[in-house]
């Protein structure tokens, strides 16, 4: 039997469609490959004849799409001889950030909201032995210091205002296309700093202007209420969402977000926090696939969207789970309704307690 090859990374495997060398020192934890899973029980429910898929971003290294955008982030900062890296982040960010500067042997500063951030993502910043500062304001203040910081001082910017990142990210739509075989029709994500929408459709366009598609998806991002600056059509001066990874009021990808909407034809829209809760515990209930809050809102989006009409029978869609649903477990015990049941340590107590739930 031939054995694979092994896997090291999406830099190796698309090396030919990165900027990247020859001689360039790559760091990698082994990102990306991640799969695309049809939605069978939850499409069957639906009732429309449609392809439903996630591309579930939350098995990267660190739990998150970041690292598909961290590993050119950080390869493009030893590479230039940078010892120091920094981000603003609600979470995500500060914990990529935090693993591939550890892999690179660099040293990662971290600007994270002040009790704005699930303690999952800051356990795994911490760990990896991030210089933390907690801000005493949201992300968008964190954006603003860390673009002025950076003018001051010998670090790295690694948000997705670093054009290596969204390099790295767009990977993303390369591996669609090659396990779909073509482009998929429409394409839903969550919508917060707006780098992911941007590198899917820098993915998709460069798969398309070089011929190996020939469609491009329309694309269509989702915000939560309290924090949709894309639908309120400017800044959200106090973004508050349960969704912490797009808690984000004065996106910094703006003006290729539009772009990318405007260009392939798709649509912005919003849904409230227990919208977004509603559709995590359906995933996870349903098909088995747990994911933070703020993925959720790209099936929900997808859903709402296949039922009105708006998305029409017969399409393919790809939806992006862009994280781990331990990434914030506390918010996924709240909303939990599975019983804990205490029993004695007995065959008769275990069998008594099953067989009452199985009538």
């Amino acid at each position: 039997m031939p054995f694979r090859p092994r896997y090291t990374g999406v830099i190796d495997r698309y090396r030919d469609f990165l900027p990247i060398h020859e001689d360039t020192r790559i760091i990698s934890l082994g990102e990306g490959n991640t799969p695309l899973i049809r939605l069978h029980n939850i499409q069957r429910e639906l009732g429309k004849e449609v392809n439903i898929y996630v591309k579930y971003e939350g098995l990267n290294p660190t739990g998150s799409f970041k690292d598909r955008g961290m590993t050119m982030a950080i390869t493009q900062t030893v590479n230039a001889g940078n010892q120091a890296v920094i981000c603003a982040s609600t979470g995500n960010t500060s914990a990529s950030a935090a693993a591939y500067a550890a892999r690179a042997g660099i040293t990662a500063f971290v600007l994270i909201p002040d009790g704005k951030i699930a303690q999952g993502k800051l356990a795994q910043a911490m760990m990896h032995g991030a210089i933390i500062f907690q801000i005493q304001g949201n992300f968008d203040d964190g954006m603003r210091l860390v673009k002025e910081v950076a003018s001051h001082a010998p670090v790295e910017i690694v948000n997705s205002i670093n054009p290596f990142r969204l390099q790295g990210q767009k990977t993303a739509a390369f591996e669609i296309i090659e396990e779909l075989g073509r482009a998929p029709d429409y394409h839903c994500l969550p919508l917060g700093n707006a780098g992911n929408i941007s590198a899917y459709w820098l993915g998709y366009t460069q798969f398309y202007q070089i011929g190996i598609v020939t469609t491009r998806p329309r694309m269509c991002a989702y915000q939560a209420s309290g924090a949709a600056p894309f639908l309120r059509g400017h800044p959200v001066e106090n973004p508050e969402t349960i969704a912490t990874a797009i808690r984000i009021g004065n996106p910094q990808s703006w003006d290729k977000a539009w772009a990318a909407q405007r260009e392939s034809g798709g649509w912005f829209d919003e849904f409230s926090d227990e919208e977004i809760l509603a559709t995590q515990k359906l995933l996870a209930e349903r098909e088995g696939i747990f994911c933070e809050p703020a993925s959720a809102i790209a099936v929900a989006g997808a859903l709402r969207d296949v039922k009105s009409g708006k998305i029409p029978e017969g399409s393919t869609i790809t939806c992006t789970l862009t994280g781990h649903g331990l990434k914030d477990p506390d918010t996924a015990i709240r909303q939990s309704t599975g019983p804990v049941i205490k029993v004695k340590a007995t065959l008769e107590e275990v069998k008594g307690a099953i067989l009452d739930h199985l009538v």
